[in-house]
């Protein structure tokens, strides 16, 4: 399916400057807002608990919330869960309580009042050390993924383009980050997931285009590095632009239709998508042009026989 035809190449690296200037402020403004802001980690890396109730009829939220801070819990994070009668409540960690009677006091509270008699779903405890190690091995798990993409780009490629894609894979990851911050959405570990899976879908692409840049350098031989580049970009715009939409597609859907708990998991994914195509094609080939990305680089050594010119 081709959805642009071009009949020459699209000048994609005369924008190389603004684009890495444009990839460089916003990185600073992701890691000033980490300074200032900090990321709001849900009760998966900070501890606490989580109620599940369900009302016999639609749930009236701020009568909850009203309830609850009667209560004592003006911490509470109330919101519903599937549908307007499902409603899941967070509260985080408390050192004037025992952690193992914060559910029942909550669910005692709500009996109490006139919300509404309430079902308990479930009930939910997290430690403060689990948490911790959540937030550890989270953290381990993108180091280990983005050095593995490091070695394996390098060995398959080249070292230059190596070190641009796990750039670009840093930039996303930043950027995305980033918006959690800056916005304040909570970071649980189904966020942590679409993270992990936003470096597997950036790479993938990134890797589609190092794969033609390697093709361009053997076909285009008079051609510049950046010209190369950008008969590369703009031969795997018709599947970038594809493979982007289609994702899109579903992730609004998940974002729409998959509940409370996906909404973080759908909005880091939307945003990274876009973040990770754009960076596919300028941050992480401009920055392999930058460092000094060659066609010899690109080819393997020619192969002398005894008696015979060497090959061009």
């Amino acid at each position: 399916m081709q959805i642009f035809n071009f009949a020459k190449p699209l000048n994609f690296m005369r924008l190389k400057w603004p684009a890495v200037i444009l990839s460089v402020l916003l990185v600073c403004g992701a890691i000033a807002s980490f300074a200032i802001n900090g990321i709001n980690w849900g009760l998966d890396f900070t501890g606490g608990t989580v109620i599940e109730v369900g009302f016999a009829q639609a749930a009236d939220l701020p009568k909850v919330r009203q309830t609850l801070s009667a209560a004592g819990f003006d911490d509470a994070v109330v919101q519903l869960f599937g549908s307007s009668r499902d409603v899941l409540i967070r509260i985080p960690l408390r050192a004037d309580l025992v952690q193992a009677q914060i559910g029942d006091a909550v669910v005692a509270a709500l009996n109490a009042s006139d919300a509404g008699t309430v079902n308990v779903r479930r009930i939910e405890f997290v430690g403060p050390s689990v948490g911790a190690e959540l937030k550890q091995d989270g953290g381990l798990a993108m180091l280990v993924a983005l050095v593995g993409i490091l070695i394996y780009v390098a060995l398959r490629f080249e070292w230059r383009l190596s070190v641009g894609a796990v750039v670009s894979l840093l930039h996303d990851v930043i950027l995305t980050l980033g918006l959690f911050s800056v916005l304040g959405l909570e970071f649980d570990l189904t966020v942590l997931a679409a993270i992990l899976a936003l470096i597997g879908y950036s790479i993938n692409d990134t890797i589609v285009v190092f794969d033609r840049i390697r093709e361009s350098f053997r076909k285009l031989r008079d051609a510049t590095v950046a010209e190369t580049i950008n008969e590369a970009i703009t031969s795997t715009l018709n599947r970038t632009v594809i493979t982007s939409l289609t994702t899109v597609l579903v992730l609004v859907v998940l974002f729409y239709l998959g509940g409370a708990l996906i909404h973080g998991f759908a909005t880091a994914l939307l945003f990274g998508i876009a973040v990770g195509t754009y960076s596919s094609i300028y941050v992480a080939s401009a920055i392999a042009e930058l460092l000094g990305l060659s066609r010899e680089d690109m080819l393997s050594p020619p192969v002398e026989t005894e008696g015979a010119d060497p090959l061009p």
